[in-house]
């Protein structure tokens, strides 16, 4: 992106990005993640962490600067940037503000990370207040940037806790709400994530749940009751028109959903959660949208656990950048899968790692039943740290040789599944790739232990590269 005149920030294409990091060898060494004090019994702001993840560096692992929020209580969770690939051909554009939605308090936080890398500031708080009046809406998720140099948060609700499937508009220079992005009268019940592709003419959307219901836990009598979702929405991109949905199934939960990078791609994959069950969406030759199961992560029967059966419980994917490779975690089962999907419609396990989870050998939970496992693995140990939770967010590095895990899903749920990460804190770690066979293997040098903070153990959520990454870029 330095060589190339007078272009806006990121590549050019997914490809282009990846040859610049595996035929030059710059790589990550800072990376940005949220971390979260909400239901962890210690009344301190969330945070953004600032992590070296430079092996050369003196402060490797460590966390080398913290941005407190100025209020208690809001759950950050995902981030995105003001500007990115979509916005390369403007060179008037530059990924210089992380923006940072509360999934609970409903503010969004600008943060400037254009004045210093290391240590961001506060740029703008943007008030729930507005975010109600404005477009009648809360719970905001994912974050996007557009190629008009505008930004799209989606949202799980309405501003009481009611389900409800939209987008806020900001100004991608003031930071300025300008209202919802969706237009017309119909609206889906429930949102989540969301992808979109313009030479398709199409944003896809998910569903997690009703917010009133998600945000105190699980509750397996919200089952059968409509309060997760079972959909895919589909809204054409240039009328901004919710047009269509895909049933995925009752109670799927589908969540992180990813297109190919590859921008003529008309197709991708979508993580179900309480399903555990990866789908793949595709155009017709009719013109509309459709998914098929393409890989099932059976439930192992169980005792000691809230459920007889406990699904893997499917909670981030993503696509490497070169569309070889899909990546996912299963929070419960406590392990990483790596697909080859050269062949989209069979993807073929190539790499599997377990990294904490609820069915470790000498845990509360007993496997009666397992269709994959001769054994309940061993609890996983790094630096002598038996790791709390089980594997959540990924991030993959641009070459594609690096998978940065946190585990850390939801305050409530941790709270919830892993009483363990509330005393103890949640970790990140990383995963070497191998990139031509599949593989993958734990980087027993690595850990950041979340439990060390100043201010207590907290809850360490997505990660961000400065330079932008797998699931942040969309190009155009």
């Amino acid at each position: 992106a330095e060589n190339c005149g007078a272009c806006g920030p990121g590549f050019a294409s997914p490809l282009d990005a990846m040859k610049v990091y595996v035929l030059t060898g710059p790589r990550e060494e800072i990376v940005y993640v949220p971390c979260i004090y909400r239901n962890t019994e210690r009344k301190k702001p969330d945070f953004l962490a600032t992590v070296d993840v430079n092996p050369e560096s003196l402060n490797y692992c460590q966390v080398i600067h913290r941005l407190p929020m100025p209020n208690v209580g809001d759950e950050l969770h995902h981030s995105g940037w003001n500007a990115c690939s979509s916005c390369f051909g403007d060179s008037t554009k530059a990924r210089n503000r992380l923006i940072l939605p509360s999934l609970i308090s409903s503010r969004i936080y600008v943060v400037d990370v254009g004045t210093d890398l290391r240590a961001p500031r506060l740029h703008k708080v943007i008030n729930p207040e507005d975010v109600f009046w404005k477009c009648d809406l809360g719970y905001p998720h994912t974050s996007h940037c557009l190629g008009s140099g505008e930004i799209m948060i989606s949202t799980l609700g309405d501003p009481a806790g009611h389900g409800k499937g939209g987008f806020i508009l900001l100004d991608g220079e003031t930071f300025e709400i300008k209202g919802n992005w969706e237009r017309g009268d119909k609206t889906p019940p429930m949102g989540y994530d969301f992808w979109y592709q313009p030479r398709h003419n199409v944003l896809i959307s998910t569903e997690w749940g009703v917010p009133r219901c998600l945000g105190y836990g699980f509750d397996p009598n919200d089952l059968k009751k409509e309060r997760y979702g079972r959909r895919l929405n589909v809204w054409d991109w240039s009328t901004h028109n919710y047009i269509q949905a895909i049933d995925v199934g009752e109670d799927a939960a589908p969540l992180e959903i990813r297109f190919l990078h590859n921008p003529n791609a008309a197709e991708g994959y979508v993580g179900c959660t309480l399903s555990s069950a990866i789908h793949r969406f595709y155009k017709t030759q009719r013109g509309d949208w459709a998914a098929e199961k393409v890989i099932q992560v059976p439930s192992k029967k169980v005792e000691g656990w809230i459920l007889p059966e406990m699904p893997g419980f499917i909670t981030d994917i993503l696509i490497s950048l070169d569309d070889k490779f899909l990546y996912f975690s299963n929070w419960l089962h406590g392990d990483i899968r790596q697909y080859d999907i050269s062949n989209t419609r069979q993807p073929r396990l190539v790499g599997q790692v377990f990294v904490g989870g609820s069915i470790s050998r000498g845990g509360p939970v007993s496997v009666c039943e397992d269709q994959e496992l001769q054994s309940q693995p061993e609890p996983f140990i790094i630096k002598g740290k038996k790791v709390p939770g089980g594997p959540q967010m990924i991030q993959l590095s641009l070459d594609g040789k690096r998978l940065y895990v946190t585990t850390s899903l939801y305050s409530a749920w941790d709270k919830q599944f892993y009483p363990e990460l509330i005393r103890e804190g949640s970790v990140m770690l990383q995963l070497d790739v191998d990139t031509e066979r599949g593989g993958l293997a734990v980087n027993k040098s690595f850990l950041v232990d979340f439990g060390q903070e100043p201010e207590g153990p907290c809850l360490a959520h997505e990660i961000r590269y400065p330079g932008g990454d797998c699931t942040s870029d969309i190009w155009l």
